[in-house]
């Protein structure tokens, strides 16, 4: 019995090796304007995983409005701290800062915590641009010497 299944399994493998061609996928164009789209925002989107601190959450009627007064408060309070508003339905979320690790996103929720009550949560972040640097060659190492 055990023969048989070896010489069965061994001449299936055979045949699959012995199938050789080409595939020609036929699909809508529109498909691949998809995706080379979705590549194109990607590359544009320069997001990591990082931490940020939600101040709020608001739901209901005005709910919308609640959280948009409370960003504009907190941009008055903090301009150097970017603020957000993300809609989770049911419920308006306001979140603030773009921190790297949980330590710093925490330091900044002690320092306003006798202002705004909130908590760390886990997001995607926009991380500050790497500074600039400019290299001027160096007279002593020119090579003119």
């Amino acid at each position: 019995m055990k023969r048989l299944v070896l010489l069965a399994l061994a001449g299936l493998c055979m045949t699959a090796a012995a199938q050789q061609g080409r595939l020609t996928v036929v699909g809508d164009t529109k498909a691949g304007q998809m995706v080379e789209k979705h590549v194109e925002l990607a590359s544009r989107t320069r997001t990591v995983q990082g931490y940020r601190v939600q101040i709020a959450s608001f739901s209901g009627t005005g709910g919308k409005q609640s959280a948009f007064n409370l960003r504009d408060r907190f941009r008055a309070d903090y301009p150097s701290v970017q603020a957000y508003i993300v809609f989770d339905e049911p419920n308006f979320k306001v979140k603030v800062g773009d921190f790297r690790t949980r330590l710093e996103a925490y330091a900044f929720m002690q320092q306003i915590k006798d202002v705004y009550k909130g908590y760390l949560v886990k997001d995607f972040i926009n991380p500050e641009p790497p500074e600039q640097q400019e290299f001027a060659p160096d007279d002593e190492q020119s090579g003119d010497e």
